[in-house]
């Protein structure tokens, strides 16, 4: 990987909190697939190539089809994908560009017919959590390879 700064070795503190962050969204109850299109699409949405390249071959190991991934940009158009799963990937959509679109709450009610308190918490710290690296890798000039 091409970066400007070894940000892990300056910055061992802050980045292992990014870390532990990630480690919690893993033992949420959020669906592993889910989680791996919430990454991508919120990668595409920030133009995170570092980020595409590893969430796209991380969700193929899981098992995810070349279909569903390449459809991810038009995932309202597809029915391949479930209600839940469309409702987290709208959910992403609002979160991360949350200066346009804001989260309304016809939105947080559709999301709540399938995920309850926790899960939406959850749901909306995975998204965070993606943003929040893909704005350190595009910001270190990390690289896809």
């Amino acid at each position: 990987m091409t970066q400007r700064i070894a940000y892990y070795d300056v910055a061992p503190d802050g980045l292992g909190i990014m870390m532990e962050m990630e480690k919690y969204t893993k033992k949420t109850k959020i669906n592993r697939t889910t989680r791996e299109l919430i990454k991508i699409r919120a990668s595409q949405l920030n133009g995170c190539a570092f980020c595409i390249n590893a969430h796209t071959n991380d969700a193929r190991k899981m098992g995810e089809t070349e279909q569903r991934i390449y459809c991810l940009n038009a995932w309202e158009e597809c029915d391949f994908y479930t209600p839940e799963e469309k409702v987290a990937l709208e959910l992403t959509e609002h979160v991360t560009l949350v200066s346009d679109k804001r989260v309304p709450e016809k939105l947080y009610n559709k999301v709540r017919e399938y995920y309850g308190e926790k899960d939406y918490v959850d749901l909306i710290l995975i998204i965070i959590q993606i943003n929040s690296l893909n704005r350190i890798s595009i910001a270190m000039g990390n690289r896809a390879e």
